[in-house]
């Protein structure tokens, strides 16, 4: 059997039967699960970013991690679900999370959800940036991690798949400071790469929950947008190349992949890897995506050009000033302390602001977008067409 570097299956919806039969066959067509032994202990690091109802396309669906939990059982393992959302790091906190994304059921077929909420710490000798960073001590239990991600559009990185999964292994309240350390978007792209890495020896698949996505003002309050397909790999990186192009994106994109293309983790383009599975019957041509220019983040040949292309392409977080409900989450979650509230609303400072979408990720109602400046718009209408 051919060894394919990313594997993609059409799967219509989340029906159990459905569901299983493509995993079967999506993990079948990258080397299966022989190398999962009776009595080994598998986390499912998951996408679980906040309180959302499975139909809103926030999370990884529960019915996909209930099949993969099923076939995992089948062979002896001992399976383990858990992520650290973008709020507190404690028991009430994530029941509420794991209640209301759908996850009870995933103790009715023989999983656990994560209730250890200690932290760990890691030391990185070959890091980029992040040579020591704190993440989920749940994960050093496990003899084997599984992500299973959900593929969304990003304010900051443009978009969320498997290398931004594991962002999640930080503990939920420091996420910030992290977005405050690293405030450079190729910096912060390079800091997720570092934590892909460190977990490279464990993680022995990657999955992406792309039957229904999510478009426009991801990765919490965008618009739910079927894909039809599921998709795994043994590479983060890889899987998120064919994850991009399903969207209608390349890696120049997208920063975690010029991160991981500085590696050597990625080739140049989708057609150098080896696919299995018809990826271009499922490409979505019109998909609202939020485009942050990822090659002139990485350009280093001039400064002088970097300064002005950030000041013409870079997108910011902007009000939409009738969807706010004067919560106060955004004050509350910006690292930077860029947010104050001016006559019940939040207003920004420019000054201080690192760009880095928290407000826009977490404010509850959708009030926080991302806005593009003009030119920017201009480009990626051009570069779109020149694509079709």
């Amino acid at each position: 059997m051919q060894n394919y570097d990313v594997s993609v299956i059409h799967c219509e919806n989340y029906d159990h039967d459905n569901v299983k039969r493509a995993l079967s066959d999506l993990i079948s067509s990258i080397g299966g699960l022989d190398w999962v032994e009776n009595g080994m202990k598998i986390a499912i690091k998951a996408n679980l970013v906040t309180f959302a109802h499975p139909d809103e396309a926030v999370t990884t669906h529960p019915a996909l991690i209930c099949a993969l939990i099923e076939m995992l059982c089948e062979r002896g393992a001992k399976v383990i679900v858990g992520d650290s959302p973008g709020g507190l790091y404690n028991a009430a906190f994530l029941n509420r999370v794991y209640s209301v994304c759908g996850l009870s059921a995933v103790e009715e077929v023989g999983g656990e959800l994560n209730r250890n909420f200690e932290h760990s710490e890691a030391h990185f000798e070959n890091a980029k940036v992040a040579r020591d960073f704190t993440y989920t001590a749940y994960l050093d239990k496990a003899d084997a991690i599984i992500n299973f991600c959900k593929l969304k559009t990003h304010g900051m990185m443009g978009m969320s798949a498997a290398a931004k999964n594991m962002f999640g292994a930080i503990p939920g309240t420091m996420k910030p400071e992290y977005h405050f350390r690293y405030p450079n978007s190729a910096d912060f792209a390079r800091m997720i790469v570092d934590i892909d890495e460190y977990f490279a020896p464990k993680i022995k698949l990657c999955i992406a929950d792309a039957i229904m996505g999510m478009e426009g003002n991801g990765p919490t309050k965008g618009t739910p947008r079927k894909i039809g397909c599921i998709l795994a790999s043994k590479s983060p990186h890889k899987l998120d190349v064919i994850c991009a192009k399903l969207i209608g994106l390349s890696p120049d994109d997208i920063p975690t992949l010029g991160a991981a293309r500085e590696r050597g983790l990625i080739p140049e383009s989708a057609e150098d890897l080896s696919v299995f599975g018809d990826v271009d019957s499922l490409v979505v041509l019109d998909y609202k995506n939020i485009a942050v220019k990822n090659s002139l983040l990485f350009d280093s040949r001039s400064k002088l050009f970097g300064k002005i292309a950030k000041m013409a392409l870079e997108a910011k977080p902007k009000l939409k000033t009738k969807a706010c409900k004067s919560c106060k989450k955004c004050k509350q979650i910006c690292p930077a302390q860029a947010i104050s509230m001016v006559g019940g609303r939040p207003k920004i400072d420019r000054s201080k602001c690192i760009k880095c979408f928290c407000c826009q990720e977490f404010c509850p109602f959708g009030a926080m977008d991302v806005h593009r400046p003009i030119l920017a718009k201009i480009l990626t209408k051009q570069k779109g067409s020149k694509q079709k």
